[in-house]
C-alpha cells in the first residue's frame, strides 16, 4: 500500500487550509452559492436537496485499519455515525455541516485521506479488482499500477475540467471483477508471448444516460507505454468529447445486462418510470422472477436469458402494456 511522503502531506495541508479560507468567506456571505460551487466540487463536496454531502476517495478500495478507525471517528462526530460506500470504491457522509467539513479535510489528512477529485469534471478514483493483491487468478497486482494514474492524475493541469468525468478501472485477473467494460478506459493486465507484462485497453464504456460497452482499442500494451498512452486517449477526449447535458425526467429499466468479463448491456424493457414508481416497478420484476426461475440456482440473468425478455416486461407493463413496450 502507498504511504504518503511528506510532500503528499504538507499539498493535504494546504489544499485543507485554502478551503477552510473558502468555506469562511461562504459563511460570512462573501461567496455565493455560485461562486463556492467550483471551490467545493473540487474538494469532493456537494449541495444536495437538504444537505451538503462529502465524499472521500479511497483509490483502488484500499483502507488500512487507522483508515478506518478514522472514518468511523468522523462518521461519529461530524455526521449520523454511518457513511455509505459507493460503487467506485469512495465513501461518502451525507449530513455534514458546511463549517466543519475543513476540520473534517483535516481529520482525513491525518490519516493520508482526502476528498480530491471525487467530484467535478476530472478523472475520478481510480479503482480496481476487490480481491486485487489477493486474488489467486490474477497475472499480477493491478493496485500499483493504479498508485500510478492517481498519482499522475491528481491536479493534472490539463484534465481538471474536462468535458464530463472521466473514469478509469484497473483488472490484475482474466476475471473482469473491475467491470473495465462499463468505464471510460478499461485495463486489463496480460502478458505477451515472451512473458512482459502489459494490457489489454478498453475505450469508451460507461453507465451514464446512454449506457456503452467499452470497446478493445489495443490488444497488447507495453507496460512502459501505460502513462502515455492514456494522457493521449485524454487529451483527445478533452479536445473532441462534448457530451448531452440534458436530464431526463423519467428513468428508464433494462434488463439483462453482465457486469462480468462477458459484459453486456441490458435491453431497454420500455418507457420510463416516475420516480415514485421505480420501488413498485423493480418489485413486479423481482416477483415475476421468483415465480419463473427453474429453482433456487437460476440466477436472474439466466433467468432472462432462457425466457427473454418479455415476461419481465408483461410483469412492468402488463400484456397490453407491454405490447405497447415492444
Amino acid at each position: 500500500m502507498y504511504r504518503y511522503s511528506e510532500f503528499d502531506d504538507a499539498f493535504l495541508r494546504a489544499r485543507v487550509d485554502q478551503f477552510r479560507q473558502q468555506v469562511a468567506r461562504r459563511l460570512d456571505g462573501s461567496l455565493t452559492e455560485e461562486e463556492f460551487r467550483p471551490l467545493r466540487l473540487m474538494n469532493g463536496l456537494y449541495l444536495q436537496l437538504h444537505a451538503y454531502m462529502l465524499r472521500v476517495a479511497i483509490p483502488y478500495g484500499t483502507l488500512n485499519p487507522v483508515q478506518m478507525r478514522q472514518l468511523a471517528m468522523i462518521a461519529d462526530r461530524w455526521d449520523k455515525g454511518y457513511g455509505h460506500f459507493t460503487t467506485r470504491q469512495n465513501i461518502q457522509f451525507n449530513w455534514p455541516r458546511l463549517a466543519d467539513v475543513p476540520d473534517i479535510l483535516s481529520a482525513l489528512a491525518d490519516v493520508g485521506m482526502h476528498a480530491i477529485q471525487t467530484s467535478g469534471n476530472c478523472v475520478r478514483n481510480v479503482t480496481a479488482d476487490h480481491f486485487a493483491g489477493a486474488a489467486a487468478d490474477e497475472i499480477a497486482d493491478p493496485r500499483p499500477y493504479a498508485e500510478l494514474l492517481r498519482q499522475w492524475s491528481t491536479d493534472h493541469p490539463e484534465f481538471q475540467f474536462l468535458p464530463r468525468k472521466f473514469k478509469i478501472a484497473v483488472t490484475g485477473a482474466p476475471a473482469d471483477r473491475a467491470v473495465t467494460r462499463a468505464h471510460d478506459i478499461g485495463l486489463q493486465m496480460s502478458r505477451d508471448g515472451a512473458g512482459a507484462i502489459g494490457f489489454r485497453v478498453l475505450l469508451g464504456g460507461g453507465l451514464g444516460r446512454t449506457p456503452m460497452i467499452g470497446q478493445v482499442v489495443r490488444d497488447f500494451l507495453p507496460e512502459a507505454d501505460l502513462l502515455p498512452y492514456v494522457e493521449a486517449i485524454l487529451s483527445v477526449y478533452n479536445t473532441l468529447g462534448r457530451r448531452d447535458n440534458n436530464y431526463k425526467a423519467r428513468v428508464k429499466i433494462t434488463l439483462g445486462g453482465d457486469a462480468t468479463e462477458t459484459a453486456a448491456l441490458g435491453e431497454r424493457a420500455g418507457p420510463g418510470f416516475a420516480y415514485d414508481q421505480i420501488v413498485p416497478a423493480i418489485e413486479r420484476i423481482l416477483r415475476a422472477y421468483l415465480a419463473l426461475r427453474l429453482d433456487r440456482d437460476e440466477t436472474f440473468l439466466m433467468a432472462m436469458r432462457r425466457l427473454g425478455l418479455e415476461p419481465f416486461r408483461q410483469a412492468l407493463y402488463g400484456a397490453e402494456g407491454a405490447r405497447d413496450a415492444a
